[in-house]
């Protein structure tokens, strides 16, 4: 008999308490959010841990029945795919270690292999196919409008999740009620949970709304988003901290996000990767930012030509020295609840 992992895309649906079914689908129905089953093809190679619906990574075995949903990726430094451009072969991937599934289109020449599955069908259920959306619990009537931390990067890997962390840590140190959300970008659970573990009362992702990614046209993503963020609103907390993934250019609708938020966001945190990365969000970006961090930062020469060449602050948060810093910083921007 199969093993069968439930990936971390399955985390907001019932389908371990019941018995998994699967069976074909016309493709003209497939749909990025499609719960899926894939078997683990052979390989001699290690591939990317899968993270399971409790969190956890594994290492799947060649035979190993993986549940996951469909979706799209684009990262800048790693890999792109979709699971548009599955083949007669049934051929595909997990696009990133929570689930994700679609043929892989391209690759970075030194990033780790991403696991090979063969399709086998979509998930059934008594009234019809398992889909993300049909687990995203009706949203309360509620908006948020406490004050947002946002961080945003210059490309995947920036370093924003760890100042996400940082900036959790010191608004809670402050004396807030912080819910702290991932809101673009692709899924795995393990960059929201790093959220609580820093101390955040609440986390959010955008698999929460239904999406194993946020490569999605604006118009599917901002109703999704309507409802998370008014899940968000419902919370008890005195301040958000938001993160958008990859950068605001990419195509995971971290602009339109940030149009969504609009006046509640009250400081935000660019994680670069240089200081000339700093300059080239600005400028293609159109707005601005109140701190620097990640690599950008990490020496006094960098953050030197930081501010010479964008006239902006930055702060090393590897240092635990500079979060007093950043605590006095996020105190005058949101102040004290």
């Amino acid at each position: 008999m199969n093993n069968v992992l439930f990936s971390s895309m399955t985390r907001i649906a019932d389908l371990q308490q019941q018995p998994l079914r699967w069976g074909p689908l016309g493709r003209e129905q497939w749909a990025a959010g499609d719960y899926v089953v894939g078997r683990v093809l052979p390989r001699n190679y290690s591939a990317v841990p899968l993270e399971l619906a409790d969190g956890r990574r594994c290492a799947p075995m060649a035979g190993d029945l993986v549940v996951g949903a469909f979706g799209r990726r684009a990262a800048t430094l790693e890999a792109t795919g979709t699971f548009e451009e599955i083949g007669a072969d049934r051929r595909m991937v997990c696009l990133t270690g929570g689930g994700t599934m679609g043929a892989l289109t391209s690759q970075a020449p030194f990033t780790p292999s991403l696991l090979p599955l063969e399709y086998l069908g979509h998930v059934r259920r008594d009234d019809g196919w398992a889909r993300m959306r049909d687990y995203v619990p009706e949203p309360p009537a509620s908006t948020l409008e406490i004050p947002v931390v946002l961080l945003v990067g210059t490309s995947m890997s920036a370093g924003k999740t760890y100042s996400g962390r940082v900036a959790v840590r010191q608004l809670g140190a402050l004396g807030h009620t912080v819910v702290a959300a991932k809101l673009t970008g692709a899924g795995r659970w393990r960059d929201t949970l790093s959220f609580h573990d820093a101390g955040a009362d609440a986390t959010f992702d955008f698999v929460d709304a239904g999406m194993p990614t946020t490569v999605v046209p604006a118009e599917e993503y901002r109703p999704a988003m309507k409802g998370l963020l008014a899940r968000m609103g419902a919370t008890d907390a005195t301040v958000a901290v938001v993160e958008a993934g990859a950068s605001p250019l990419e195509p995971y609708n971290g602009g339109t996000l940030v149009e969504m938020l609009g006046d509640r966001v009250v400081y935000t945190i660019l994680a670069a990767s240089d200081p000339y990365a700093v300059v080239g969000i600005l400028h293609a970006w159109g707005k601005t930012v109140d701190l620097v961090t990640g690599p950008s930062a990490n020496t006094e020469a960098a953050v030197a030509l930081v501010r010479e060449l964008s006239g902006l602050p930055a702060l090393d948060l590897l240092d635990v020295g500079a979060h007093g810093e950043l605590r006095e910083r996020l105190e005058a921007a949101a102040g004290r609840p």
